[in-house]
C-alpha cells in the first residue's frame, strides 16, 4: 500500500512540478516495467526532463525515502 502512494506522489510531482502529462508518464512507467530501469532515467532518455528538472527529481525522491 505505502508503494501505490509513493507512485502517487511521484505521479503528482511529475505533473505539477516538471509538466509532464500522464500520458508521458504512463508511457515511462510502462518502459520501467519492461526494462527494469530507473525512472528519472527513463525520463531523462526519453527528453521528459531537464537537467535541473532531474536535480529537482533526485532531491524529491532523496526527500521521500
Amino acid at each position: 500500500m505505502k508503494f501505490n502512494f509513493q507512485v502517487t506522489e511521484l505521479g503528482r510531482f511529475l505533473q505539477e512540478e516538471l509538466t509532464i502529462s500522464s500520458a508521458e508518464i504512463s508511457l515511462v512507467m510502462q518502459k520501467q516495467e519492461e526494462l527494469n530501469a530507473p525512472i528519472p532515467m527513463l525520463l531523462w532518455q526519453y527528453g521528459l526532463v531537464s537537467r535541473p528538472g532531474l536535480d529537482l527529481l533526485f532531491d524529491w525522491l532523496e526527500s521521500h525515502n
